[in-house]
């Protein structure tokens, strides 16, 4: 089936339309800028606007930087803190007057690789990290996943781990991917030790630049780049929306 599938961050809002049974995206990708500030009523309305400019009709699935429960957000680290505890499900479908489907942006980007990417058929535990403004992450057991694991803000070398060796920081602190490699490293070795995965997969923007850092890896489970890249969270958001209009 199609679904419109819609990867929302900080600093973009991006959708496009996803056949679901093959993850393929069906025409061009469409960005707008996330509005600033990311009030829940200005994101809302730029939703609406993407969800114009596809002449779409149909239920949505929507990727969200925050904790969400039941459609609502319980945290807002990268995006503004009036989104505590708002239900995004029910304004987004308020506001564009199709049912929205609301998770993590992080799992959407896992629901994805698991379905259609490195994953795919893959047994034991795997933690995907999308690695760009924050570290998001999606941590799936036999192939469920479990959801809301915000394991970006784990505390490393005294701070938020995300503080320390995002790919935001690496640009604010001008880290060569030697440096950098080594913070991630540690944030890796943490999340090895917690929960013994059987593979790390690494989304966003540093995913491209693996062979730029990979021989500063030295944890047990093998580290490989997400296939889909940076259409993952549009994806997995789509293939969400289609299941729980299905379910």
């Amino acid at each position: 089936m199609q679904m419109l599938g819609v990867d929302i961050g900080g600093s973009g809002i991006k959708g496009c339309l996803v056949d679901t049974e093959t993850g393929e995206l069906i025409g061009e990708r469409h960005r707008i800028a996330t509005p600033q500030p990311a009030t829940p009523a200005a994101v809302a309305h730029t939703l609406k606007a993407l969800v114009e400019h596809f002449q779409w009709k149909g239920p949505v699935g929507c990727g969200f930087p925050a904790t969400i429960h039941n459609g609502i957000a319980k945290n807002a680290s990268n995006i503004d803190k009036s989104w505590i505890e708002t239900d995004a499900a029910h304004l987004f479908a308020d506001v564009t007057g199709l049912p929205c489907h609301v998770l993590n942006d992080a799992d959407a980007a896992g629901l994805a690789e698991m379905r259609f990417g490195t994953g795919r058929d893959r047994k034991g535990v795997i933690i995907l990290i999308t690695v760009g403004t924050g570290i998001g992450t999606a941590v799936f057991v036999n192939g469920q996943l479990l959801p809301n694991t915000e394991l970006g803000h784990l505390i490393l070398e005294g701070m938020v781990a995300e503080h320390y060796c995002s790919d935001a920081v690496r640009k604010r602190e001008d880290l060569s991917w030697n440096r950098w490699g080594k913070r991630f490293n540690k944030y890796l070795a943490r999340l090895e030790f917690l929960f013994s995965p059987d593979l790390f997969i690494l989304g966003g923007g540093s995913a491209a630049k693996l062979d730029k850092f990979i021989d500063r890896i030295e944890t047990r489970a093998p580290l490989v780049a997400a296939a889909n890249l940076n259409q993952a969270g549009i994806i997995g958001a789509a293939l969400y929306g289609a299941a729980r209009q299905e379910g």
